[in-house]
């Protein structure tokens, strides 16, 4: 008894203070100090959650740009996050099989929404999935490329569409980490402003 006394005694304490304390005061300073990313980055139009700052969603049609591909579930799949885990030799991952689109399916829908020719190089993230499925940002050539097509759809000019591009576009972390990037949630409500 005299040893096992101690052990339970123990075993209490750091269930208390590790499995209660702990997390009820990161909760605490998290909620205090950065509510807006302690709630899931939510944002926000006209008083109803969107989307989140941090997760891609799939859209549809010419009118929007589009993400990059996933291959989180059905398509970002906030549930289901996960890369393809094909390396880039992986025969699937280039020619695609069995109902999977791989590079070179995805490059020629690419080019045939985006009404480009053949010889127009793509950018990488326009027919490769993110690691985990979930990326809400696409490069800026990228939505360059879409960007004629998404003015067409919508009747207006291509500089008042690639101007909103441009102040979408968020630089790399402290300028070097990281490459620019577009966030399409945000790129996409902007477009519905207009």
């Amino acid at each position: 008894m005299k040893l096992i006394r101690p052990a339970i005694a123990l075993t209490l304490v750091f269930v208390v203070l590790t499995g209660l304390l702990f997390p009820a005061a990161i909760w605490g300073v998290s909620q205090a100090a950065f509510p807006h990313q302690a709630n899931g980055s939510m944002v926000v139009k006209d008083g109803k959650v969107v989307g989140s700052e941090l997760i891609g969603q799939t859209f549809a049609g010419p009118t929007f740009f589009h993400p990059r591909p996933s291959a989180a579930g059905s398509g970002y799949d906030a549930s289901n996050s996960s890369g393809t885990n094909l390396g880039p030799t992986n025969p699937k991952l280039l020619e695609g099989a069995d109902g999977f689109d791989g590079v070179k399916q995805l490059a020629m829908a690419y080019r045939r929404d985006n009404g480009l020719a053949e010889d127009v190089k793509i950018p990488a993230d326009a027919v490769t999935r993110s690691a985990s499925g979930l990326d809400p940002h696409i490069s800026p050539r990228n939505a360059g490329l879409q960007a004629i097509r998404v003015a067409k759809a919508r009747g207006v000019s291509l500089d008042s569409i690639q101007k909103l591009v441009s102040e979408c576009t968020e630089a790399p972390l402290l300028g070097v980490f990281g490459e620019s990037r577009v966030h399409v949630l945000r790129l996409n409500l902007k477009l519905s402003e207009k």
